[in-house]
């Protein structure tokens, strides 16, 4: 049975390593959320670099999730102290509550906060594709899903929850899904 790939990129205002307040908070807030999502039903799996250093995204040991990569955009550092962005890999059984962990709790209350710590950058900031069971999506897959979202809009390669379409590339709508600007950014 076919998997939910996600992925999520976003360029932050300041980098990771900003030992500002507000950094400090992103930074606490997604590990709480990253607690909470990885219990919820229907999550199967995320990447996460061998030993969990944080700021080493670009130096680090992914494992079969690929090596790291960003889409062409991002124009920020790469090293420990000038990072700033954030990324997610992830995979889950279906749309429905890849959904329902995003837009409910503390996921939720962190978007609210999104313009906090990212920049505006007119970029989809999140991508989902099927993959086949069995198949680990890469860095690399999510970047190429993202920047054709970007290029081509919603298509059975590349699409939102708000454009979905199902494992056979029938289109689709996860159930409940309000307006788009609420669920697409």
């Amino acid at each position: 049975m076919p998997h939910l790939a996600l992925y999520t990129f976003g360029v932050l205002k300041s980098p990771l390593a900003d030992p500002a307040p507000l950094m400090r908070e992103f930074n606490d807030s997604g590990e709480a959320v990253y607690r909470k999502i990885s219990r919820h039903p229907g999550y199967l799996a995320r990447a996460e670099a061998a030993g969990g250093v944080r700021g080493t995204l670009f130096s680090s040991d992914w494992g079969a999730w690929g090596e790291f990569a960003v889409p062409t955009w991002y124009g920020k550092g790469r090293t420990v102290e000038t990072t700033a962005l954030a990324a997610t890999l992830s995979l889950w059984t279906d749309p429905r509550p890849a959904f329902d962990a995003i837009y409910t709790g503390l996921h939720r209350a962190a978007l609210n906060r999104r313009y906090d710590w990212f920049e505006r950058t007119g970029h989809p900031a999140y991508v989902t594709w099927w993959v086949s069971d069995g198949v680990t999506p890469t860095w690399q897959d999510g970047v190429a899903r993202l920047e054709h979202l970007h290029d081509h809009g919603s298509a059975p390669h590349a699409f939102t929850f708000h454009h979905s379409f199902a494992p056979d590339g029938t289109p689709t709508r996860v159930t409940g899904v309000g307006p788009e600007s609420d669920q697409d950014h």
